[in-house]
């Protein structure tokens, strides 16, 4: 087959499978691998040079490594370091011990032994994230620590990356001389990259930036990424590494989102194509030759991987509720144990059949991973619950505040702050557990409490306070507590921060005169900046946004009167679309201006 008829297949295999596997929510990662297992020699034999395939596709793990680099900033990881070199540390460490040690027990030589027990304690990066921003828990607490669990293996790639080379077959007769001789080339090369990254690649990315000829500088941003990774290959280390190293070197530089932004189409496809690669190198004959012997394989890495990562978290001091699903989140095997096995064949560290059979392994482990979380939820999740007891709230000692805030956010933070500045005394209620933790860390005084209960608002003193500020994110929450201030403390003025326009109708229907939209003020304000930048004068700009305020607070009250009325909404808003631009045609005309109106009110 053709060169052009091989693209043709991988772009055909690349568009049915992806969105396939999308919609039934599973990682791309896999469509590819899906993709390649079909099209590949061990499928339908479409194409059938796998090896050729892979030498070009490795490029894209290249690129992959240069835009991890770009994403590690020095600053990002001093942040992190705790979390990153302490559990992320421990997991890779205990994982790959324990995995080399049952290898070798199994009968593997002691540098197979060693390359797969490291290889498999590494988990998914993209489909781990992919599944916890699905179900919104990045930011929980089990969310953290797998993310840096993530990022240190991440890292822990690059020094196996190195080593890799030593274990081979040719590195393990040369003299003790040649070894020294290598290792002193590759630190010779690194600190040239790091050199060349400070005082070199800045100035010369600043030279082709002046140009504004996009693609000169997508060419620049290709160039040092081929550069440094045939840099690096001519020392016998990785061209990976090297890669890593030069999107280190780049990360806190002004290029940095742009050069991420030229090569992330490159990456995309490239590492499309390499786990399309990886796929039609995967043996399935295997599987249905030995079945139950992979079965056991899968299934004895998931146990071992989630016990000891449970263990380990338990051992930082996570909760049992979120140890398991930390554990269970990184119980596969991840797609740079693909990188390893390739390259370990290819150094001769472990024979092709080893690495099939591996590399099905893996594959399935991060297949049953989605499933194996939504079954950890339904029916894990809710005996760990119950078995640790909920957190009893806080007792409030201050009871005579004249403010209470309820939920310490980020609204509620910066009202904290101005009456803090004023020396006006306050109480601070917050529902989020983490929350609270968090903020307690940084010497701010709040309370742990649910502000939409009576006893907790009577214990905070809300009958002796002048000023209640609503300052929820959760809407449902936000209009129990407003329906009950304004039940039993009507004498009480509430200031409640509205998400969004039907958030405002509901908080209007309960009686609250003083509301605003969170960002409807910034909004005014930037498009009052816009105006003025496109040559309006100030008056101008003031007057055009006062015009709009007004109009939109009458087209809210309509809305609101308008309640669950669909028709009526529609019709209020085709109103609201008119009025818009009458006033628009009298501000051409040079029309008197109307009415200087009142004030501007809260209720925005």
């Amino acid at each position: 087959m053709t060169l052009t008829g091989q693209i043709a297949v991988f772009l055909g295999a690349t568009v049915l499978a992806v969105p396939l596997f999308r919609r039934l929510r599973l990682s791309s990662i896999l469509a590819y691998l899906a993709a390649g297992v079909a099209i590949g020699p061990f499928g339908l034999a479409v194409i059938e040079d796998a090896e050729g395939v892979m030498h070009i596709a490795e490029f894209g793990v290249v690129l992959l490594l240069f835009v991890i680099g770009l994403e590690l900033q020095p600053s990002r990881l001093r942040a992190l370091r705790r979390s990153i070199f302490g559990l992320g540390l421990a997991q890779v460490t205990v994982t790959t011990a324990v995995f080399t040690t049952l290898a070798h027990w199994l009968g593997l030589p002691m540098h197979a032994a060693f390359v797969t027990g490291f290889a498999v304690s590494l988990s998914s990066t993209p489909l781990v994230l992919q599944l916890l921003a699905e179900r919104r828990e990045l930011n929980t607490q089990h969310g953290r620590p797998a993310f840096a669990v993530l990022l240190f293996q991440d890292i822990a790639v690059m020094p196996m990356l190195a080593i890799l080379p030593m274990l081979g077959a040719t590195g393990a007769t040369q003299s003790l001389g040649a070894t020294l001789l290598g290792a002193v080339k590759g630190l010779a090369v690194l600190a040239l990259l790091v050199f060349g990254g400070r005082y070199v690649l800045r100035p010369i990315l600043r030279f082709v930036a002046e140009t504004k000829v996009a693609e000169v500088f997508t060419a620049a941003a290709l160039l040092v990424v081929i550069g440094t990774a045939l840099l690096v290959d001519a020392v016998g280390m990785s061209m990976a590494l090297g890669a890593f190293v030069a999107g280190l070197l780049l990360a806190e530089s002004e290029y940095r989102h742009e050069l991420e932004a030229d090569i992330e189409p490159f990456k995309g496809l490239l590492l499309g194509l390499f786990f399309i690669s990886v796929g039609m190198a995967a043996n399935i004959s295997l599987l249905l030759e030995r079945p139950l012997l992979i079965a056991a394989l899968v299934v004895g890495l998931m146990i071992v991987k989630a016990v000891l990562l449970w263990g380990i978290a338990r051992v930082a001091k996570v909760p049992a509720r979120h140890a398991s699903p930390l554990a269970v989140s990184l119980a596969q095997g991840g797609e740079f144990g693909f990188v390893l096995f390739s390259l370990a064949v290819s150094y001769g560290v472990m024979e092709q059949s080893l690495a099939q059979m591996l590399v099905i392994v893996v594959t399935i482990s991060m297949a049953c991973t989605p499933l194996l979380i939504k079954l950890h939820g339904v029916f894990v999740e809710p005996h760990l619950n119950k078995a640790e007891p909920a957190r009893d709230f806080d007792l409030i000692e201050d009871h005579n505040s004249r403010v209470l805030i309820a939920g310490f956010g980020r609204v509620g933070q910066i009202i904290a702050r101005v009456l803090r500045m004023r020396r006006i005394s306050f109480t601070a209620l917050e529902a989020s557990v983490a929350q609270v933790d968090f903020v307690r860390r940084f010497g701010n005084k709040v309370y742990y409490g649910d502000p939409s209960r009576l006893e907790l608002l009577q214990a905070a003193g809300a009958g002796r306070a002048e000023i209640f500020v609503l300052a929820m994110d959760d809407i449902e929450a936000s209009v129990r507590t407003a329906e009950l201030i304004q039940k039993h403390f009507p004498n009480l003025k509430v200031f409640a921060r509205a998400r969004n326009r039907q958030h405002a109708i509901k908080l209007m229907d309960l009686g609250v005169r003083y509301f605003m939209r969170e960002t409807y003020f910034s909004s005014l304000d930037m498009a009052q900046n816009t105006l003025e930048a496109l040559g309006l004068s100030r008056a101008e700009a003031l007057e055009s946004i006062r015009r709009f305020d007004a109009h939109d607070r009458r087209v809210l009250e309509l809305q609101r009167l308008a309640g669950d009325d669909e028709q009526k909404l529609i019709q209020s808003a085709q109103q609201a679309a008119r009025e818009l631009e009458d006033l628009f045609e009298e501000d051409v005309r040079g029309g008197e201006p109307t009415p200087e109106p009142e004030k501007r009110q809260a209720t925005v």
